[in-house]
């Protein structure tokens, strides 16, 4: 019997270094950007993308409220073009980061994606800002560890 997963043979190592590494330029993870955010200094603009009802419902402290649809209208005003913007939407089963990413890249901006989105934010128990003040619920056990470590990744 053939074996699936190695019907394709794997790529070279130069190859995978090269592909994964480029990876690692277009994107990052809600872990990764938390720990930035709680250093006081990340070093981006974290921009959530998503609607208005969205945004009210809960988003990320920090992020700046930049709808994709009127990023190339507004992101001047709203985002510094000297630095790096980070962006993300809902979550994995969303393509609207992807298309926001596209539309700083178009505008002239260093741009990666926030992986997971707003989803693992929410299930990985990190904090949510609304008009309300911060909240934050228990994080699931599928996705993040809950004794207090990390994945070590």
């Amino acid at each position: 019997m053939e074996n699936p997963v190695l019907r394709v043979p794997p790529a070279s190592a130069g190859d995978a270094l090269a592909y994964f590494t480029s990876q690692l330029a277009f994107r990052t993870d809600v872990s990764d950007v938390h720990a930035a955010l709680e250093s006081g200094d990340p070093g981006f603009t974290l921009v959530d993308t998503r609607g208005r009802a969205a945004w009210d419902q809960g988003r990320v402290p920090q992020a700046v409220h930049l709808p994709t649809d009127d990023i190339a209208a507004k992101a001047p005003d709203l985002v510094d073009r000297g630095g790096p913007v980070v962006v993300y939407c809902w979550g994995p089963g969303c393509n609207g980061a992807i298309r926001a990413a596209a539309a700083f890249a178009r505008a002239g901006y260093q741009v990666k994606e926030m992986l997971g989105g707003m989803e693992y934010w929410i299930r990985e128990g990190l904090p949510i800002a609304t008009d309300d003040g911060l909240a934050a619920r228990e994080p699931d056990p599928l996705t993040v560890p809950t004794a207090g470590v990390s994945c070590a990744c």
